[in-house]
């Protein structure tokens, strides 16, 4: 299941790259209440990361990376989530992420199935390191796995069907 999309990679000089950045921001402000209304909706969905992959892997790392960086800092301001002590974990993974991504579709050019595959599981085993360095404990990692699996084939089903049909 390979699809030809149009990938873009938008640099910091240009206007359509921090207007795709808050775009996604926004989203990442509209999509966790949502999944929120579900018990541990957003632990176990990570709806962050869904926008993050579908920005930096449809616009580039740049794009993805101001959004990643931008969005658990909007929320936390605007809606107290994440809270404060999360907030530079949840960063350190959001960013991770926007690299994978964005990076892997600036090689590759294209979309897979196999490619988000891919960019899940180096995203999760760099971001595992990351928040063991950074928090010294591996029990949220091991949630990241044991609880939140479906957020993780949300990403690569869901972000598969995003940039492929929606993001034309």
């Amino acid at each position: 299941m390979e699809a030809t999309v149009r990938l873009y990679t938008l640099n910091y000089d240009e206007a359509k790259t921090y207007m795709w950045a808050a775009i996604f921001v926004a989203c990442n402000l509209v999509l966790p209440q949502v999944f929120h209304l579900i018990p541990q909706g957003g632990i176990i969905f990570s709806p962050l990361s869904l926008v993050i992959l579908v920005g930096a892997y449809k616009f580039g790392w740049k794009t993805g990376l101001l959004a990643a960086l931008a969005s658990p800092l909007v929320n936390h301001l605007l809606t107290g989530m994440p809270a404060w002590e999360i907030l530079p974990v949840m960063t350190m993974k959001l960013a991770v992420l926007a690299l994978v991504a964005g990076l892997t579709a600036q090689h590759f050019k294209t979309v897979s199935l196999p490619l988000l595959i891919g960019v899940v599981l180096v995203t999760k085993a760099v971001e595992s390191l990351g928040e063991f360095l950074l928090t010294g404990g591996i029990a949220a990692t091991i949630a990241d796995f044991t609880i939140g699996w479906p957020g993780l084939l949300l990403q690569i089903v869901g972000g598969y069907l995003i940039i492929k049909y929606l993001l034309k």
